[in-house]
């Protein structure tokens, strides 16, 4: 069995990426074991296919340093927070029993970024109830509640009850959501137009980061909320 410190959730392939891509390089770099869970295949996204955003994926999953990434294949806008889904998103959590789990932002644009939040939060407490049972390989499952659980922000400028200094690593962000070139800009694509696709869009990854990074004097940051409290062992550490 893998252990991962952490487990990133996103609704769509390149989520991740979006939200939180810097933060995983970083805490790669430190020696965590990181993994990705993809709910859906995106398949209801304007461009591309879910074909393409599977190999967009892998590719995405090499360039971060992953240590695994697995898709759950739930409907692309029609999924639900019900008792099927729930235990398919509690099976990946004691497969992989992460300290952390981060996950899509609590309210966004997306309607399966809000869903997908409530979704994993939930499952992330059922998971550490003994008298919910799961199987992997026909084998009961021990339970397993992550330590803490934390929301990336995305498309809607959410206040952040923390911020996690990036500076080093907003180029491998980059690389890694362009490695979904059948999603944001290109201009010799011949597929209809969305608000993810123009120049302006992934321009805003950079600037947005740099504005997270400006408020707390570092030059890139990205944002998050938390569940609870955010506590520190002594105020010297803090930037």
């Amino acid at each position: 069995m893998i252990k991962l410190d952490i487990l990133a959730i996103g609704a769509h392939p390149d989520d991740i990426e979006l939200g939180c891509g810097a933060t995983i390089a970083k805490e790669i770099s430190l020696g965590k074991k990181v993994g990705v869970l993809d709910l859906t295949r995106g398949e209801l996204g304007t461009r591309g296919s879910a074909e393409i955003r599977d190999l967009e994926a892998k590719n995405a999953a090499t360039i971060l340093g992953l240590t695994v990434r697995e898709n759950l294949a739930f409907a692309d806008g029609f999924f639900n927070n019900d008792k099927e889904h729930l235990l398919k998103v509690i099976e990946i959590i004691r497969k992989y029993q992460p300290e952390i789990v981060l996950c899509n932002a609590i309210k966004d644009r997306h309607i399966d970024h809000s869903k997908g939040s409530k979704l994993v939060s939930d499952a992330c407490f059922l998971s550490g109830l003994r008298k919910i049972e799961t199987l992997l390989n026909n084998k009961k499952q021990t339970v397993w509640r992550p330590k803490q659980v934390y929301h990336y922000i995305q498309w809607k400028h959410i206040k952040p009850d923390f911020v996690v200094d990036v500076s080093n690593f907003i180029n491998i962000k980059l690389k890694a959501v362009k490695a979904y070139s059948s999603q944001f800009y290109n201009p010799k694509s011949d597929e209809p137009a969305s608000p993810i696709t123009s120049k302006f869009f992934l321009d805003s990854i950079t600037y947005r980061a740099q504005d997270l990074g400006r408020m707390i004097g570092v030059e890139y940051a990205e944002g998050f909320t938390a569940e609870r409290y955010i506590a520190v062992k002594s105020l010297d550490k803090l930037i």
